[in-house]
This record gives structure tokens, C-alpha cells and sequence, in this order.
């Protein structure tokens, strides 16, 4: 099944034997151990050797601790799409922008991989009872391959997970233990359980084969990457398969960004790819204890004990020692950063995202998208460098009515109080708005994809009646028969040019007052900047502005 793997204590350097219910190292206990790998032939077999193989996890099974697995479980997981988001590309003027499409797992999460080749480890081992504490979607994948393994599991879920997830989780016969407290009590309730019966626990991080699976995202971007027919992929003639500049994802407990990055480590010492992606791992501006240590500078992250946030499957308030190994292995190998955004922003990404792109994802998802908007508002991330981002779940409810009742068990844990609910629905910027009216805005350009973007841009976060014209005539035949509340204009058209038709407009006693917002790809000469003065609201750049510069304006000039 594999090649030659053993453990190594990363804090004595022992080499040891694999086992799931063994968790210490024997020579100085460290709980801190991972799987190494004979990597000096794996270049050379693997470009030659996966051909023939389907296109699922188990293609990379040299490189996952599971040695002669009876048979293997599996669901169809991995193997999930990449693809190019071609209206967040336009919006953030990043043409090497690629999403990783983790809703597509059997269980609709990145979690699939993990319970996978944890699950498979077990039977390997013939062990039938096993434990997880979860937040929701490790839960629910577990309980989805537990239950096709015959193994018997038990889930310790926060009781702030949403009501749907719960149900999914019980659907499957798994026992619930629901915890009327934090997720990190729940993580301390499933572990004294789990010691006291001698049943496997998933430790997240420090579990060997949940470390493992998070490899295989690395692997399928590397080659996806290495197949497109891209000129914004920087590829290397020495290496068949490709690394991006930058892999970005949300961050709870922090086993996604560690495996992904142990996974293009590996694939380098390979010779397979020729260089690291730096990695952004982003939270929840209410339980980000990742993102303000690195801020710090700082070797440890200092918990957070009551995290305010809605986002409930980002709440490890505690990342202990994942969050110091990252740090590290981001410093030495690849670099990058952590970052944090708020509730509001996450939601205004969600529908954004949803409405550009046509993906429903889940919140958790949606704080990667907002990272990434706020990275490259911030010249973080630059425009011609290769980006992908981790679209790692979508939330599918189950009916209430499909469960008999009973089946979850309550554990009060002490009293605590929730943080006030932020407000969701329509964007902030547009939420002083009249919601009684559509504004009425005309897109003025003579292409029609920046027409489309802005279109999108604006129906996807408010209430717009939004109106195009492909050239200042066009758009003259309109202004004739209805005037908008707001104009945005291109200045680079054929026959009359912005500059032309901005004049025109001010010199019509009806449109002169129209407020106007001129969104271009020209670098204005001082002269130009004189013909506009007075005359627009503001300029912005096209592949340079967000979504957000572009509402904010709007919210500034129609209220």
C-alpha cells in the first residue's frame, strides 16, 4: 500500500513504529510525532505510475500511513475540481486565482479526507470504537465512514454547532454528546472519555493519519495545476508538476495548513515541484489566536477562553502547539501570513462569492474568501503571482423530522454568555440605503465583461436596478428617456470617450447633477486629471478595485 514509513518524535528525533491507539513517543513521551517517508524514488514512480490510476485520494497511497488495509473505504473522496473563478479574477484583477473545490467530498467538506484515512487506518488495525470532538464537519465525515467501516463512533459536539449539522451527525447512528460549553471543553470531555474506555481519539494535529490526509490537497494541486493551460502559472521545465505562489485557507485547530504545507515539502524533496507555497491562514476576527500571535511575533498563541464569533466551526480558542509549528515551518520553507476577519466581512464574501460565482459555501469558507480580498486590498498579494484558495465546505441541512427523539445526550457545562449577534442580510455599506426603491445605476463601457462585472458586483451585494450602455451614444439614447440616481463610466470608449460624454452630461441641465463614478484602466495625464476635476465622485482603477471601494462609494454618494 505504501512505501516505508515510520514515525519521528519531533521532539527526541525517535524513529518508531505506527499504531492509532499508540499516541506518545516511547523514548520521552512527547504526544508531537509524524509519519516520514523513503522519498529518494518517489520522483521518478509517480508522474509514470498515477497515470493509470483513478483520480481520488488513494492515487497518492506511497505517501499515507495505511500498510495492508483489508480493503479500503472509501466514498469517492478527494480528486475534487480546481477551477478558475472568472468573476473574482475581473473583480480582483488576479488572473492566476484558482478555487479548490472541497464542497464536492461525499460529506461536502475538506473532512473528508481526514476521516478517510483515519478510518481506514483503524480497520487496518481492527479497532471499532472511536471518538472525535468536533465543531461539525469532522463529525460528520467521521460518522459517514465510521458507518460504512462498521466502526462505532461517538461525537462530543459543542452546542453551539447549528442544529442541521447535529442531525447530519446522528443520521448515521453515531452517538451525540451535545456540550453546553466551548469547543475546547468539548475537546476535554471526548479525550477523558476516550482514555477512560481505550478508544481511538482524533486528535487533530497530533493524530498521525488526520495530519496525513490534509497531504493529498497538496498533491492534487500540484498536479491540477501542472494540467491547466495557463500562461499565469509559473512552471518550472525541471519539475512535471506545479506549486502555486500562494495557498489560502480558513484556520480553526490549524491541520489543514500544516498538512497542505508537510504535503508541498514533500512533493519539493521529491523533485516534483520546484518551490513552497507561502501559506495565508485566516480566522474569525472573534477566535483568531493564530492571527494575533503572528502578528506579535510571537512563538505561542495565547488562548482565547470565550470566542465571539457566529462562525462556531472556527473556534479552537486554543491551537496550543499547532499554531508554533506552522509559524515555524512558514518561516523556514515558504513564508506567508495569518490573518483575521470579522463575521460582517465573511458574510459579505459569502453572498459575494455566491452570487459572482455560483458557489453556496459554508461561513467557515467564505472567512478564506474575505482573507483573500483583504490580502490583495492590502498589496499582500500581488496581481500576477498564482493564488488558490481552499473552498473547504458547504453546510446541507438535514430534516429534523428524519430523527426519532432522544437522539442526542446533553452535558451542561458552567453558564457562559454568548457574544450578541452580529447583522447578517445585506451588505453594511448598502444598509443605510432607502429599502423601499431600487436605485436605478448605468453602467457605461464599451466592454462587455467590465459591464457584466460591475452588473454583478452591485446585484450581488444591494438593491440596484442596474442599466448597460456599450458607448457614450448608447448611453445618451438612454439618459433621453429615464435618468439613473448614479453613473459609472469607462473613459476608453470609441467615438465619443468618457472625458467627451462626461462633459456633454454636465453641460445637460437634467444629467449635470448625476453624480458619476469613472472606473478605468487609464493612467490619467495631469491634463486629463484637469478635464475631470469637479466633475466625478471618485476615480477607481479597473483589476485594482474591490468590491467593497466600489459600494462604499456608492453607500457615500446615494445617502
Amino acid at each position: 500500500m505504501t512505501t516505508n514509513f515510520w514515525l519521528e518524535c519531533l521532539d527526541c528525533g525517535n524513529k518508531h513504529s505506527y499504531h492509532p491507539l499508540d499516541t506518545h513517543c516511547p523514548a520521552c513521551s512527547s504526544l508531537w510525532r509524524e509519519a516520514r517517508y523513503d522519498l529518494t524514488k518517489l520522483g521518478s514512480i509517480w508522474p509514470e505510475e498515477l497515470f493509470n490510476r483513478p483520480f481520488d485520494l488513494w492515487r497518492y497511497r506511497e505517501l499515507l500511513p495505511i500498510k495492508n488495509a483489508p480493503s479500503l473505504v472509501s466514498i469517492g473522496e478527494g480528486g475534487t475540481p480546481l477551477y478558475k473563478p472568472e468573476q473574482l479574477r475581473m473583480m480582483l484583477g488576479l488572473n492566476g486565482l484558482y478555487v479548490k473545490d472541497e464542497r464536492q467530498g461525499p460529506t461536502r467538506s475538506f473532512k473528508d479526507r481526514q476521516a478517510s484515512v483515519s478510518v481506514n487506518s483503524l480497520r487496518e488495525h481492527e479497532i471499532d470504537q472511536a471518538v472525535v470532538s468536533s465543531t461539525g464537519n469532522v463529525a460528520i465525515a467521521y460518522s459517514s465512514f465510521c458507518a460504512r467501516a462498521g466502526i462505532k463512533l461517538w461525537t462530543f459536539l459543542t452546542s453551539l454547532v447549528p442544529a442541521d449539522k447535529m442531525r447530519e451527525v446522528a443520521v448515521y447512528g453515531t452517538e451525540v454528546i451535545k456540550v453546553t460549553g466551548t469547543y475546547d471543553q468539548a475537546k476535554l470531555l471526548a479525550a477523558q472519555f476516550a482514555e477512560e474506555r481505550d478508544y481511538y481519539l482524533d486528535r487533530g494535529v497530533r493524530s498521525v493519519a488526520a495530519l496525513e490526509s490534509m497531504k493529498t490537497i497538496a498533491f492534487e494541486i500540484a498536479e491540477q495545476l501542472a494540467r491547466m493551460n495557463d500562461d499565469q502559472i509559473g512552471r518550472s521545465s525541471s519539475t512535471p508538476w506545479a506549486a502555486p505562489d500562494w495557498y489560502i485557507q480558513s484556520v480553526s485547530g490549524g491541520i489543514g495548513p500544516l498538512g497542505v504545507l508537510k504535503g508541498f515539502i514533500e512533493l519539493k524533496e521529491a523533485g516534483l515541484v520546484d518551490r513552497i507555497p507561502a501559506i495565508a491562514a485566516i480566522q474569525t476576527e472573534g477566535c483568531a489566536p493564530m492571527a494575533r500571535a503572528w502578528h506579535d511575533h510571537a512563538d505561542i498563541a495565547q488562548p482565547v477562553l470565550e470566542p465571539a464569533t457566529h462562525i462556531i466551526t472556527l473556534t479552537t480558542g486554543d491551537p496550543g502547539r499547532a499554531y508554533t509549528l506552522l509559524r515555524e515551518r512558514m518561516l523556514q520553507h515558504s513564508g506567508g501570513t495569518m490573518e483575521s476577519v470579522t463575521d460582517e466581512e465573511a458574510v459579505r464574501a459569502l453572498h459575494m462569492v455566491a452570487k459572482m460565482e455560483g458557489l453556496s459555501i459554508e461561513p467557515a469558507a467564505a472567512v478564506a474568501f474575505a482573507g483573500l480580498f483583504k490580502l490583495v486590498r492590502q498589496g499582500i498579494i500581488a496581481h500576477d503571482q498564482t493564488v488558490v484558495l481552499n473552498c473547504s465546505g458547504h453546510t446541507l441541512p438535514v430534516e429534523s423530522h428524519l430523527l426519532p427523539a432522544g437522539w442526542a445526550k446533553d452535558i451542561e457545562m458552567p453558564a457562559f454568555q454568548l457574544p450578541e449577534k452580529p447583522r447578517d442580510g445585506l451588505i453594511a455599506a448598502l444598509r443605510s440605503l432607502d429599502k423601499h426603491r431600487m436605485n436605478t445605476v448605468l453602467v457605461i463601457d464599451d466592454q462587455r465583461e467590465a459591464r457584466r462585472l460591475i452588473r454583478r458586483v452591485m446585484e450581488a451585494q444591494g438593491s440596484f436596478d442596474v442599466q448597460e450602455a456599450g458607448s457614450a451614444l448608447e448611453a445618451l439614447q438612454a439618459l433621453s428617456t429615464e435618468l439613473p440616481d448614479l453613473i459609472i463610466l469607462d473613459l476608453m470608449m470609441p467615438e465619443m470617450d468618457g472625458f467627451e460624454l462626461l462633459e456633454n452630461l454636465k453641460r445637460i441641465e437634467k444629467t449635470q447633477e448625476i453624480p458619476v463614478i469613472v472606473v478605468t484602466a487609464k493612467e490619467l495625464t495631469s491634463d486629463e486629471w484637469t478635464r475631470i476635476a469637479n466633475q466625478v465622485e471618485i476615480l477607481l482603477t479597473k483589476g485594482d478595485f474591490l468590491s467593497d471601494d466600489l459600494l462604499d462609494e456608492i453607500e457615500k454618494i446615494l445617502t
